[in-house]
């Protein structure tokens, strides 16, 4: 089972720094979990991750459901072992694949009937179903099985879905209650985070975050943004929740993967974050730098010498040309996204390090104005919510 230990709160900002424990080990945050779906983080060994001091990824319920199926997975020793990986795994419960395939499912109140995209079989998971297959994974957090909804959506839509949410987290919850009773090995016993939906409707977010505060969940969670919204009204939403959000208890944005969203939603007071966008943009040639975005693929760096990131550590940017690199990507090397994807998570997990040790050292909100004068100026200034008197008058109000 989890916990959670703040250990520091910027003055000027909500930026926390705390530390995640669990059976797999400790987890200092703000962290952000690399995302490894089917079991894998794409193209990257354990190795790799574990020389950035990466402490937890994510996989999906889904998908490990549908191949090679939970049961084996259960049978074979758990998550850990059958993936080779000895520290914490947090398991999404399916909930946005299951928002992102729409064609091949149908949602009602008792669940979500859906249509393997592998063989086209038909499934059927109620928020228990759910969490028993989540279970019999023996992650070190799983996620309550919740609607995510898309963007844009009518009100009334997003509140049919908000309440649904509700219903399947009560009784998910309840399911797991049981399965933590009867388990022979509660020390390592998955624990369950709910979810808070609403969309970007004001009262929906209330409402779902009075609804689901009022279970007692180990960790709570911020689902359906990032799907298309305007970031204004994604930052407008985390300044209403974050603040009202348990401070003794982890929080987690899902979904949002850019540094320049993840630096402000943990001035906001985010501590967990989770994105697909380091990694596929990486096995597509694009990369962030602590200069901003970078296209490998560029014609411009053909003769380019320098490494990816003249600041960056990494095996990557220590061996390796912009000019080399990118001649693998144009002849569809396999090494191309190996050290692409290599250079963009040792980054991610660079970026988080740093963050955590300016809350610890007091100087978070000096670290985040240098950062967006090297990754980018413009996205500081045009930033919805970044101007120094709005930006803080957002987190104090």
């Amino acid at each position: 089972m989890v916990s959670f230990e703040l250990q520091a709160v910027d003055s000027k900002t909500g930026a926390r720094a705390g530390i995640l424990h669990t059976a797999h080990g400790d987890i200092p945050t703000p962290v952000f979990m690399p995302v490894g779906t089917q079991g894998t983080v794409k193209t990257i060994p354990w190795r790799d991750l574990i020389d950035f001091d990466t402490r937890i990824i994510l996989s999906n319920t889904y998908h490990l459901f549908l191949r090679p199926g939970h049961e084996l997975i259960a049978r074979l020793g758990g998550i850990h072992k059958f993936i080779g990986w000895n520290r914490a795994i947090l398991t999404d419960s399916g909930g946005f694949q299951v928002f992102s395939l729409s064609d091949l499912r149908k949602i009602t109140d008792e669940g979500v009937m859906f249509q393997s995209h592998h063989d086209g079989s038909y499934h059927f998971f109620t928020p228990q179903r759910a969490i028993e297959v989540e279970y019999a994974l023996r992650p070190d957090i799983m996620m309550s099985f919740d609607q995510c909804t898309d963007y844009p959506i009518s009100e009334t839509d997003a509140e049919v879905a908000s309440e649904r949410t509700f219903q399947w987290a009560k009784q998910g919850y309840n399911r797991w209650q049981q399965l933590v009773d009867d388990d022979k090995q509660v020390e390592t016993a998955p624990s369950l985070f709910g979810i808070i939906q609403g969309g970007v409707y004001p009262n929906l977010r209330k409402n779902s975050a009075e609804q689901i505060l009022s279970i007692d969940f180990p960790g709570y969670a911020i689902g359906g943004l990032s799907v298309g919204e305007p970031k204004q009204e994604m930052f407008e939403m985390l300044k209403f929740l974050l603040p009202i959000m348990p401070s003794q208890k982890p929080r987690y944005l899902m979904g949002v993967g850019k540094p320049e969203d993840i630096i402000n939603a943990v001035a906001l007071g985010a501590d967990m974050f989770d994105c697909v966008l380091p990694t596929r943009n990486a096995r597509n040639a694009s990369v962030y730098t602590w200069n901003g975005k970078m296209s490998l693929k560029a014609a411009y760096y053909a003769e380019d010498t320098r490494p990816i990131d003249e600041n960056c550590g990494c095996y990557t940017c220590q061996n390796y040309s912009r000019a080399y690199i990118r001649h693998l990507f144009s002849a569809g090397e396999l090494l191309a996204p190996y050290l692409a994807t290599h250079h963009a998570l040792y980054f991610f997990m660079d970026f988080m390090r740093k963050i955590r040790q300016s809350i610890l050292d007091g100087n978070f909100y000096d670290f985040m104005m240098n950062f967006f004068e090297n990754f980018d100026p413009e996205a500081r200034n045009n930033h919805p919510l970044f101007s120094a008197s709005s930006f803080l008058r957002g987190i104090h109000s």
